[in-house]
């Protein structure tokens, strides 16, 4: 009776269901999409489906518009969130919490409802769907993933900084430049990952806000899995892989992250 206790109460034991899930639902789908990506529909290994994507231009070519897409919603959301988590964040503003909860309120619909309740308000409105509901799509699909983060770092930041810096004469302007945003630096980064690695991949907000028009990345992988068949599934996985490694990338810039978060208050 008392192993059976030790080993209910035992820290390890409780991990083992969170260890199965990341094997069945990290590890093998991860694992398949190598496997897929360097193989032929025979099994046979090769590169060529990697080498057919870098010798099809309008391949490479929507790789580079979707990362331009996905540059300049950042940055919108950016200017925009920032202010925003600015605002609720410092305590002169007297914020009410209501606030906090209209930005949350949208995401607890489904975004693709979400999605096609903006493309019957741009018909109410008669404006055309392109590049335009496009951008104001992705804007407004994952702004609240840009505000949080910065949001979270403003408010854990050590306020007595603010108070020491204006103790030593510092206007507005330079307690805001020389100390509340080189403190917000990590949640900055936080919701630039947040915002352009989705919208990097992202296809059904392409879909419905352009009516097909307009083809993203994460749109040629859709389709070489959806619409291709079996025969395009390794097509399809070696462009997952291609965008796997960009989203990886990003983990180079995450180095002087834990340093930074220290000053600016941990997410």
């Amino acid at each position: 009776m008392s192993k059976l206790t030790d080993l209910v109460s035992a820290r390890r034991t409780w991990a083992w269901p969170y260890v199965l899930f990341l094997v069945l639902f990290v590890v093998l789908p991860l694992l398949l999409i190598f496997y897929y990506a360097f193989s032929t529909p025979g099994g046979d290994f090769t590169i060529q489906n990697f080498v057919k994507f870098f010798h099809t231009s309008e391949a490479v070519n929507t790789l580079i518009y979707s990362m331009a897409i996905a540059f300049i919603t950042t940055v919108i959301c950016l200017l925009l969130g920032y202010p925003a988590a600015y605002i609720m964040a410092m305590a002169e503003f007297k914020t009410p919490q209501v606030m906090a909860l209209l930005f949350i309120l949208p995401m607890w619909i489904n975004f693709l409802l979400r999605t096609i309740a903006t493309v019957e308000l741009f018909h109410m409105f008669g404006l055309p769907l392109g590049e335009g509901a496009l951008l104001f799509g992705m804007c407004y699909d994952y702004l609240p993933f840009m505000i949080y983060p910065i949001y979270n770092t403003l408010q854990k930041m050590d306020r007595s900084l603010i108070e020491a810096a204006q103790d030593l004469g510092a206007d507005k302007t330079n307690v805001f430049t020389k100390v509340i945003l080189p403190l917000s630096v990590p949640g900055i980064y936080s919701g630039i990952v947040m915002v352009f690695m989705p919208t990097v991949s992202t296809f059904a907000i392409a879909e419905l806000l352009t009516h097909n028009k307009i083809t993203l990345f994460g749109s040629l992988i859709q389709r070489s899995f959806g619409e291709g068949g079996i025969a395009m599934w390794n097509y399809g996985a070696a462009l997952s892989l291609i965008m796997l490694v960009i989203i990886a990338a990003t983990s180079f810039f995450d180095q002087e992250r834990d340093h930074d978060a220290q000053k600016g208050g941990l997410l």
